[in-house]
C-alpha cells in the first residue's frame, strides 16, 4: 500500500473553507439541515478556532474543526469535527491532523481539547484513547436529540438515540506526551471495572436491529452506572470478538 505524501496546513479562504463543507457532506452523508455551512466554519476562525486541512496533490483530503471553548474554568477548543475522504482511509490522516490539532493548541497557549463521539464504535474509542490518549468521564443520552440516518442504517432511521462518549484530551498529560512523540505507553494498572462493546456496530445494525438497540441501552445503563460511582475511562483493550473499555477510580 503506498503512503500518500500528505501536507497539513491551516484553511483560512473561504474557498479552501467551502471544500470542507463539501467533504463533511461526503463523509458524513447527513440530511442537509445538519450540514455546517461555510458561515461557520468563518465565524469560528474568526472567534478564536481554527481548521486545519490535509491535501494530496493540493486535493483536500481532511479536515478537523476546532472551535473556541471555556471548559472548567480554563481556555478550552472544542473539537466539533474530523473528517477524511473515504479513499484516504487507513493511511494515518486522521492521526495526523489529531497532532496537528495539539501543535497548533499549545501554540495558543490551550492545554485542552474535548469532543464527542459514539460509545458502540470500538474503532474510533481505541483511536481516541490509545492512540490519541484521551480520557472519558461523561456520557451523555440523545446529545443532538436527532435520530440520525447513518450510513450503518442504509439512511433509515431505527430510533437509534444519539448517544455520545465525551472524549477528554489534556495535551500535557504523561500518556499524551509519549505518545505525541511516538513512544509506546503502557498501562500498568488493572482496571477497576470494563465496559465490553461489541466490534463491528455497522454488521450489527445491518443484520440485527433490535439487537443493536439494545447494545445501546446496555452501554448507557453501564456508562451512567460506572461514571456515577466515580469511574473514569483511562485505556481500550482491541480485541478481535470483544473489545472493552477499562475504567479506573479517580486519583
Amino acid at each position: 500500500m503506498t503512503v500518500p505524501e500528505i501536507t497539513i496546513k491551516e484553511c483560512t479562504t473561504v474557498d479552501e473553507l467551502a471544500g470542507c463543507v463539501d467533504l463533511q457532506r461526503e463523509v458524513f452523508a447527513l440530511p442537509e439541515i445538519e450540514i455546517s455551512p461555510v458561515r461557520h466554519f468563518i465565524v469560528t476562525k474568526n472567534a478564536g478556532g481554527f481548521i486545519l486541512g490535509a491535501y494530496s496533490d493540493e486535493q483536500l483530503v481532511g479536515f478537523v474543526l476546532s472551535v473556541p471553548a471555556f471548559l472548567r474554568g480554563e481556555k478550552a477548543f472544542y473539537s466539533h469535527m474530523t473528517a477524511v475522504k473515504s479513499s484516504f482511509q487507513s493511511y494515518g490522516i486522521g492521526g495526523r491532523l489529531k497532532w496537528s490539532q495539539r501543535t497548533r493548541a499549545l501554540e495558543l497557549g490551550v492545554k485542552f481539547v474535548k469532543w464527542t463521539f459514539e460509545p458502540w464504535k470500538a474503532r474510533n474509542a481505541y483511536f481516541n484513547l490509545e492512540k490519541l490518549g484521551a480520557i472519558i468521564t461523561e456520557y451523555h443520552p440523545n446529545f443532538y436529540g436527532i435520530d440520525y440516518a447513518t450510513a450503518s442504517t442504509g439512511g433509515e432511521p431505527i430510533g437509534l438515540a444519539s448517544d455520545r462518549l465525551f472524549a477528554e484530551w489534556h495535551l500535557e498529560s504523561e500518556k499524551v506526551i509519549k505518545l505525541a512523540a511516538g513512544e509506546k505507553y503502557t498501562e500498568t494498572r488493572t482496571p477497576d471495572l470494563e465496559i465490553a462493546v461489541t466490534p463491528d456496530w455497522a454488521t450489527l445494525v445491518k443484520t440485527d436491529v433490535q439487537a443493536a438497540l439494545a447494545e445501546q441501552k446496555r452501554l448507557k445503563e453501564e456508562f451512567t452506572a460506572a461514571f456515577g460511582s466515580g469511574l473514569i475511562v483511562e485505556s481500550f483493550y482491541r480485541d478481535e470478538t470483544e473489545p472493552k473499555y477499562q475504567l479506573y477510580r479517580k486519583p
